[in-house]
């Protein structure tokens, strides 16, 4: 299981629909809104 950096829900990395990319490393999402917040500033949610 992957944490969703936004939430920190737990996301099943096989069934989830939402993930992004950044420098080389996937990052698995609960839901569209947590995905959209990490694109716009990663770096946020990553420190």
């Amino acid at each position: 299981m992957a944490i969703d950096p936004v939430c920190k829900m737990e996301v099943d990395e096989r069934t989830a629909k939402f993930v992004s990319e950044y420098r080389g490393r996937k990052y698995y999402f609960c839901a569209p809104g947590c995905k959209r917040a990490f694109d716009k500033d990663p770096e946020k949610y990553l420190s």
